[in-house]
């Protein structure tokens, strides 16, 4: 009677589960925006928890490398400060960083646009001799161009048309930016605030997650689930420790190729350059659109000279140093590690490519570890079978044996 009570109990919840599938499908629109309103509502915690992953890799180095002379002693008091002063250093870490960034970048930029402006004129002479000498190589009329005249009341007037048509329509762009802006930056602040919260209660927090999981899910599945976890949380942070390594070795190879071809402003391009590859994709173009405007003011010929040496740095990068140095410390082969970039990418486009790498990894190492258990189960082991070297030449007469799976004692 029991097993037949239990039996309909499993049936009834896949028979609700199913009603529930099936209405969802035929509401995809309402299920979709209650999705997206839930989304949006938890949004702050989601960049918080973010955040204090990135962040917990630092920390995590200061508490035990750092902190190390202190930790012998284990206090009551330094157990009680140890936790808010190491979140209080990796905080003053992130943003010193930033500032020294800024710092460095800002008044550089400001002079820049301000040598910009003052050149104007100059440039315009130079742009309309370039013009000539091209229609004459050409064999080209171009006196429309160079005698070319703006006609700005009509320029004018066409803009105030524009706006008195499309003002209202115009306002209400500049209204849903605005905000969007605003409450991006409002989520993000909070985030920092929640993130702060979650590492000062991580380790608490990991335990009711792990009580919640053996409470609500068979043991086996809790163990199974654990493990998966566990397994993400190392790849991830191996991931991003390999990904500030890979920056730094970018920026060293940045500020060695502009000391050899005297470049101007090699110290900070190089470090903007090293910052900015942390971002996937656009951040390569972000470090080279600046710096080769910074050195456009300089030498045209310089920053021209720049474009091609990151171009080729990023070559050597995304091919060589990016999946060995990423590839390494997350433990899975370069091979894996191009093609799960290359997948990535393209199907997710910029978050595809930051997550795809440990993703694979876990995947990967999941992967590894069933073919592990079913040879054990077996009674197989694989090793001795892969041969590194290749195999000598066969000689007449003599017989090779084709390697296999041998079966354990």
């Amino acid at each position: 009677m029991d097993l037949d009570r239990k039996t309909m109990k499993k049936l009834l919840l896949l028979i609700a589960f199913g009603v529930a599938f099936f209405l969802g499908l035929q509401n995809i629109s309402a299920v979709a925006g209650v999705c997206r309103s839930a989304l949006q509502l938890f949004m702050p915690l989601i960049i918080g928890f973010c955040v204090a992953f990135i962040l917990n890799v630092l920390l995590r180095l200061i508490e035990e490398r750092l902190f190390a002379p202190l930790n012998r002693k284990k206090g009551p008091v330094w157990r009680r400060i140890r936790r808010p002063l190491g979140i209080f250093l990796t905080f003053g870490v992130i943003v010193g960083i930033l500032f020294i960034l800024i710092f460095m970048i800002v008044p550089e930029l400001r002079r820049a646009f301000s040598l910009l402006v003052a050149s104007l004129p100059q440039y315009a002479e130079q742009v309309k001799i370039w013009i000539g000498q091209a229609a004459e190589f050409f064999q080209v009329d171009a006196s429309a161009l160079m005698n070319l005249e703006i006609d700005w009341e009509k320029l004018s007037a066409t803009v105030i048309d524009y706006l008195k048509r499309d003002s209202s329509r115009l306002v209400n762009t500049t209204v849903d930016i605005t905000t969007s802006i605003f409450s991006s930056i409002f989520n993000f602040i909070l985030g920092v605030v929640f993130s702060a919260y979650i590492l000062m209660q991580k380790e608490k927090l990991g335990s009711q997650a792990t009580r919640m999981l053996y409470a609500f899910l068979p043991e086996r599945w809790a163990d199974r689930a654990l493990h998966v976890c566990t397994l993400s949380n190392q790849m991830f942070s191996r991931f991003v420790t390999g990904q500030c390594m890979e920056a730094v070795i970018i920026g060293l190879l940045c500020f060695i190729g502009m000391l050899i071809f005297r470049m101007p402003y090699a110290p900070m391009i190089s470090v903007l350059v090293g910052f900015t590859s942390l971002i996937p994709i656009f951040g390569a173009f972000i470090g080279t659109a600046i710096g080769a405007f910074l050195i456009l003011m300089d030498s045209p010929m310089q920053a021209l000279w720049f474009i091609l040496f990151i171009i080729i740095l990023q070559q050597l990068e995304g091919d060589l140093i990016y999946p060995r140095v990423v590839g390494s410390s997350v433990g899975l082969p370069s091979l894996w590690v191009l093609l799960a970039v290359t997948v990535g990418g393209s199907v997710w486009g910029v978050l595809g490519m930051l997550v795809s790498v440990p993703v694979c990894s876990v995947l990967y190492c999941l992967l590894r570890e069933v073919v592990s258990a079913r040879l054990k189960a077996r009674g197989l082991s694989a090793k001795g079978v892969a041969q590194e070297e290749p195999a000598p030449p066969r000689q007449p007469g003599r017989k090779w044996k084709t390697p296999r799976l041998r079966r354990k004692k």
